[in-house]
């Protein structure tokens, strides 16, 4: 490929870098929001489930809180980052935790693995232009407080 057309491809991803970090955000939300929205609806057999594997139940309420709090800031990109590595965390420790990490030729463990590797991303370059952290940077900028 010439470097030309490289330069030509980057710059089309260079524009439309906004709506894909909104889109890849979008596309991780209802991972955890349904997830979360189900602990809440099973919170009984979910505190049991967690127990089984030797969590206390007690911190369920953290749990449903991480997932449905993180999905909605994740979503709307607001504390993008920080909320990033705190669901990243959250879910190496539950890959680990909740049955051990499988086999690697297991489809559902590296797809697991692969959502961290989103949140890695997030971490790196946050929400983009379409989001609360860029409203808020914008409010905040020099330029926005000269007259």
């Amino acid at each position: 490929m010439s470097k030309r057309w490289l330069k030509a491809i980057d710059g089309v991803f260079s524009a439309l870098a906004d709506p894909l970090l909104l889109a890849g955000r979008l596309v991780i939300v209802p991972l955890y929001l349904l997830a979360g929205i189900g602990k809440i609806g099973n919170y009984s057999g979910t505190a049991d489930t967690m127990e089984s594997q030797g969590l206390p139940g007690e911190v369920l309420p953290l749990v449903i809180l991480l997932e449905v709090v993180g999905s909605i800031f994740l979503a709307v990109g607001f504390l993008t980052r920080l909320t990033s590595l705190a669901l990243a965390v959250f879910s190496l420790a539950a890959i680990f935790t909740l049955g051990g990490a499988p086999a690697v030729d297991n489809y559902l463990f590296l797809a697991e693995v692969a959502v961290v590797g989103a949140f890695l991303v997030f971490m790196a370059v946050g929400a983009g232009g379409w989001s609360i952290d860029a409203l808020i940077g914008r409010a905040r900028s020099p330029e926005s407080t000269r007259s």
